[in-house]
């Protein structure tokens, strides 16, 4: 009954269209897990309703606890449709937030209780302003121990003043949550009472505004891409006015060209599911199919008035990496999808929905530019588990030309640490240049450092902190800008240790590079000359061989028999890989394996290049 009642409101006056934003971690999609369920979504007894981050549907997702892509689902509530657009919360991915809020009409702006508004925070509010969205606040999590409720009230309404442009963007609603545990209220006790996120539907309800609607012919904007290979590629997107119907001819718009289509199926969502309808109306988000040439940014319109919207706006990239073809002798062992050809016609694609993504031919290999290192780095992962192989450089900053002057990024970071690590924290973020701008302590054993720093500087910092922080330092960082290039940071990282010989790694070998510093390789891994296998104790790099075996004699020795202990490996995640290069090494990728090496492998190669 419920569904069949959903598929007949079709008046835009019974929809709502909201965004969740949020700095990560903060508790949106654990929120929206909540709203579909307690919504009467799903049955009782389906399997959903025991699930938790029901729309971090990806794999990486889940693995990470981030939400990378934006998606949007819808709920019923009395007699309202709330489409519910649930957007990434970390920085990198914030060409999603881009371009998925021109869908919306508000936003739920989804604030932790301990935390208060971080970078993210800034960043999404700023450009959910700018498009006009009236915005509901949600302070979240008020159970935490550490929540400090007035501090993080007063900082919220210290950000709007900063960011708001009308009068009205100061007219917003508080309202309270334990998003774990589905509750919220207006007050912190009605919330600590309450057993639903009723009140937080009711607001919804009344304040978010009911879709504007234009006079005229059909006209969508295409914000969205998804893909089957059943219907082929689906168009999402908001209709901004008109009506469209299963089976009318439409006109793409793109950006230098047009030409017409039809449309083969329409579809609405519900929950987790999507319905096909003969017919949508203006203010509801919709899929259809049908438009093979269709990409985001661009127009759909009726044929009688092929007028454009304006194309959604997302800014420039800030780093960039170089991705090419596996040159290693141990290339196409292990990948599915190893040639120049086939990496290129899947970055291409990647395109097509990844919208911050930016891609250069450069001679034998690719230029991908990017938002950030987790941006670069998830995309460099899901090629791997899709079987590809290849090779990446060392992450670089993207210097621009402004006015005449090269200018680099600079980056906003703040830095969570118990007391005991500040000074640790300090000293590193000073080696790299970063200047202070504010200092706080909150009286209960934890201080918060923020800096502003150039980007090129960062590169690597999130490893080395959370060494020297032991895991505690909670980091988060916003692009802020553009200043004049900085000198180049002298070079931070000892030199490693580089195989010597090609063959499989032996103990005793391994054994004789531990002596000189940590090794990346356990014994009986196959490596190559050029291979690095670990990191040397002292700042020069250091030829070792690790497939030495001990030496057969006759004679007995002081120690035989006796077994060669090693000191376990340091294993490396991705992001770690990346931070770890140099200028002259690159990262071999493969499905199986992740493996820094030099790029030149011969050390006659490397002495050359020095001359």
């Amino acid at each position: 009954m419920q569904v069949a009642r959903f598929f007949i409101l079709m008046n835009s006056t019974n929809i709502r269209n909201i965004a969740v934003i949020a700095h990560v971690d903060h508790g949106k999609t654990t929120l929206v897990d909540f709203l579909l369920k307690q919504s009467h979504t799903f049955r009782e007894n389906e399997d959903t309703m025991q699930q938790t981050t029901i729309m971090d549907s990806n794999p990486l997702e889940r693995e990470r606890g981030i939400t990378i892509l934006a998606k949007n689902t819808a709920v019923l509530y009395k007699d309202y449709k709330i489409n519910i657009i649930d957007t990434p919360g970390h920085a990198d991915f914030s060409g999603e937030v881009e371009r998925t809020l021109n869908m919306a009409d508000g936003a739920l702006l989804i604030i932790d209780a301990q935390e208060g508004p971080m970078p993210q925070t800034k960043f999404v509010l700023k450009k959910a302003l700018e498009l006009g969205l009236r915005i509901i606040v949600v302070i979240n999590k008020i159970d935490k121990a550490l929540a400090d409720i007035p501090h993080t009230i007063e900082r919220t309404n210290d950000l709007f003043l900063e960011l708001a442009t009308d009068t009205e963007h100061l007219e917003f609603p508080i309202l309270y949550a334990i998003g774990r545990e589905g509750r919220a209220g207006k007050t912190e006790a009605e919330t600590r009472t309450s057993t639903t996120l009723e009140p937080l539907f009711e607001e919804i309800i009344s304040f978010i505004p009911a879709p504007k609607i234009a006079e005229g012919a059909f006209q969508m904007l295409v914000t969205s891409l998804d893909y089957d290979t059943h219907k082929g590629k689906h168009i999402i997107g908001r209709i901004v006015r008109g009506s469209l119907k299963k089976g009318q001819s439409v006109v793409l718009l793109e950006e230098e060209k047009k030409s017409q289509g039809r449309v083969d199926t329409i579809s609405i969502t519900y929950g987790l599911k999507k319905q096909e309808v003969d017919e949508a109306d203006a203010g509801e988000i919709i899929d259809i199919t049908g438009i093979a040439n269709a990409h985001i940014g661009d127009t759909l319109a009726d044929i009688s008035d092929p007028t454009a919207l304006p194309r959604i706006s997302v800014e420039e990239p800030t780093i960039k990496i170089s991705l090419g073809a596996n040159t290693s002798p141990f290339a196409g062992r292990e990948g599915k999808f190893s040639t120049s050809r086939q990496i290129l016609e899947r970055l291409e694609k990647e395109l097509e929905t990844n919208v911050a993504l930016k891609l250069e031919n450069v001679g034998d290999r690719f230029m991908l530019s990017g938002r950030g290192e987790l941006h670069l780095s998830v995309l460099i992962e899901t090629l791997r588990r899709e079987g590809y192989e290849f090779q990446v450089g060392k992450p670089e900053v993207i210097i621009k030309d402004i006015d005449g002057q090269k200018m680099e990024p600079v980056e906003d970071v703040i830095l969570d640490v118990p007391d005991e690590y500040v000074g640790a924290v300090t000293q590193e973020m000073g080696q790299r240049r970063g200047t202070m701008t504010n200092m706080e302590s909150d009286g209960r054993g934890n201080t918060r450092l923020e800096y502003t720093i150039p980007s090129k500087n960062l590169l690597g910092a999130r490893s080395d902190l959370l060494t020297s922080t032991k895991g505690t330092l909670v980091m988060n960082s916003l692009f802020n800008g553009y200043q004049p290039l900085s000198p180049t940071l002298e070079k931070i990282r000892n030199g490693v240790l580089i195989a010597s010989e090609s063959g499989t790694a032996l103990a005793y070998g391994l054994s004789n590079a531990q002596d000189r510093g940590v090794t990346f390789i356990d014994a009986s891994t196959p490596v190559y000359e050029g291979m690095i296998v670990g990191l040397h104790s002292r700042p020069d790099d250091i030829e070792v061989n690790v497939t030495k075996a001990k030496q057969q004699t006759n004679m007995r020795s002081q120690g035989e028999g006796v077994k060669v202990q090693l000191t376990p490996p340091i294993i490396m995640s991705l992001e770690q890989y990346l931070d770890f290069l140099e200028e002259d090494e690159l990262l071999e990728v493969t499905p199986s394996n992740l493996r820094p090496r030099k790029k030149l492998l011969t050390k006659l190669d490397r002495v050359r290049a020095k001359r």
